[in-house]
């Protein structure tokens, strides 16, 4: 399984362990891109820029890391704060859709699933779909998320429980629509 998060920290806090930080990129690139990707819309290269700067950031501060909390926690809080700058400097690029994602033959059902999920957290607003993801889909915690959003906890709560509920009243009205359909 290789070194622990913690035992990795060490060595770059200790050493400047170029190596050991390196580890640390490839065990949480993946999961920030994807998520930066949902943040962004879809936009690849705004999600990878912002990635590319939030492992910057982990390098630049990771002396100041005192395992308060998980060191993902802390990645994602990096990421998210990164994002929210973006956010607040090019609002419009961070408002497109990608179009591109459109499936233009008959999608598999769970193709047809996935396109109707991705319509529907569209539809939330950030806070909602931002939280709904952080707990969905990364499997983060209340108080892990609202660290990660720096927001009280009920806040986040709040914004996960009117998360879920569109995003199922949206599904079943998709699947209502969908199920008079033949097949």
């Amino acid at each position: 399984m290789g070194p622990s998060d913690e035992e990795l920290i060490s060595r770059v806090q200790k050493h400047d362990n170029r190596h050991a930080f390196a580890v640390l990129v490839r065990r949480y690139q993946s999961e920030i891109r994807n998520t930066l990707r949902r943040f962004t819309r879809g936009n690849e290269a705004l999600a990878d820029d912002l990635a590319q700067e939030t492992f910057v950031k982990i390098h630049r501060y990771i002396g100041d890391f005192r395992g308060e909390s998980s060191f993902r926690t802390w990645i994602y809080q990096v990421a998210y704060r990164c994002f929210l700058d973006e956010q607040r400097k090019h609002r419009p690029d961070t408002e497109e859709v990608a179009e591109h994602h459109l499936v233009t033959e008959e999608p598999h059902e769970g193709e047809a699933f996935m396109r109707d999920f991705n319509r529907a957290m569209a539809m939330l607003s950030d806070e909602q779909r931002q939280a709904v993801h952080f707990s969905l889909q990364r499997g983060f915690a209340h108080p892990e998320i609202a660290d990660i959003m720096n927001l009280p906890v009920g806040t986040v709560k709040t914004h996960i429980l009117r998360g879920r509920n569109k995003l199922q009243e949206l599904l079943s009205e998709w699947q209502e629509e969908n199920s008079d359909e033949p097949r």
